[in-house]
């Protein structure tokens, strides 16, 4: 039997999967939560063989949440199932080395053969989302200049931003400007559209 644990937010889409998973003979799901920060611990004391884990988590988005699942945990595969499309967050997924991605409007047999194929080692990605992060550029922001302008995007402002991160508004004024230069961006608003669609930032 394929152990595995469901890690989505939305209760009706959570039900729905379970219902799915539970068709399958060799499947059974050990436990099923909401939060990206509760993947690590409910999986230690679960021990799953995958974790099917959504992107969009409160508490810890879905790709950190695996990250840490693979440093703790490395028996325990992870597949991400979103429905992000973004060849930018395959890329994001892909260089925090998850076993699997998958969109979640994918055909359920579809799913079923993932999970198989992650707990059997193998890398399985969304076929058409592959070719698109194939063509896909790199992400031309440093880490700080993702983090100033996650900040931005929940509306902080300059000074706000500063005293989270403990900089001067100046640097922090000075990381925008060259966010908005590095993606030919019209003014901040603009360079977060550009980011999210590329999904370059952090859920």
């Amino acid at each position: 039997m394929i152990r595995i644990l469901l890690v989505e937010d939305m209760h009706m889409v959570r039900g729905a999967l379970v219902a799915l998973l539970s068709l399958q003979h060799d499947f059974t799901v050990v436990a099923e939560i909401g939060r990206g920060d509760e993947v690590l611990p409910t999986a230690l004391l679960t021990v799953p063989d995958v974790a099917i884990i959504d992107i969009s988590l409160p508490g810890l988005d879905g790709l950190t949440a695996a990250t840490r699942l693979r440093e703790r945990m490395p028996s325990c595969k992870s597949l991400i199932l979103t429905s992000m499309g973004q060849p930018g967050t395959l890329r994001r997924a892909l260089s925090g080395q998850v076993n699997g991605y998958l969109l979640k409007d994918a055909p359920p047999d579809q799913l079923a053969q993932a999970v198989r194929k992650v707990a059997a080692g193998q890398r399985v990605v969304d076929p058409d989302l592959a070719l698109s992060a194939w063509d896909c550029a790199e992400n031309p922001l440093t880490s700080r200049e993702t983090e100033v302008l996650k900040l931005a995007t929940g509306g902080a402002e300059a000074r706000e931003i500063a005293a989270a991160l403990h900089l001067s508004i100046g640097t922090v004024r000075n990381y925008l400007t060259a966010v908005v230069a590095k993606l030919n961006a019209r003014n901040r608003v603009d360079a977060i559209r550009i980011a999210q669609d590329a999904g370059w930032l952090p859920g």
